[in-house]
């Protein structure tokens, strides 16, 4: 199990924005995944997501232990670019995300899992178009 710490500024947000309470997924948004908003092979493992869901997801079965205690997941594929010393932060008002590495994502977005999946259905969205 992978661990994740979430800072008092992260924790903040995501209550802000109403998503502390539903089940999280963190993934990486390179093109490929279910819930992919941007991406492509240009971005692969340089791209991330929360994504919000109301329900837990069996594609991404993996939970991320947190100081929180959110439910949080992700999926084997994604935690291939994850490391230890895994943080979530926000630093001038965008979401972060690091490890011991250094910094893999300065602009984590938020999405809402069933409006990807709604907009995909529809053809509104191609995941990976952009590049």
């Amino acid at each position: 199990m992978l661990d994740l710490k979430i800072t008092d500024s992260a924790m903040a947000l995501l209550k802000r924005k109403k998503i502390a309470d539903k089940t999280l997924l963190l993934v990486t948004d390179d093109g490929g995944g279910k819930y992919s908003l941007q991406g492509g092979a240009c971005s692969i493992g340089a791209k991330f997501s929360i994504v919000a869901l109301d329900d837990f997801d069996p594609e991404y079965p993996l939970s991320l232990k947190n100081n929180f205690e959110l439910n949080l997941y992700t999926s084997k594929y994604d935690t291939r670019f994850f490391s230890t010393g895994l943080e979530l932060d926000v630093t001038n008002a965008r979401i972060s995300l690091k490890d011991h590495t250094g910094l893999l994502d300065s602009n984590v977005l938020i999405a809402n899992g069933k409006a990807i999946l709604a907009a995909f259905e529809k053809g509104i969205m191609i995941s990976g178009e952009s590049c």
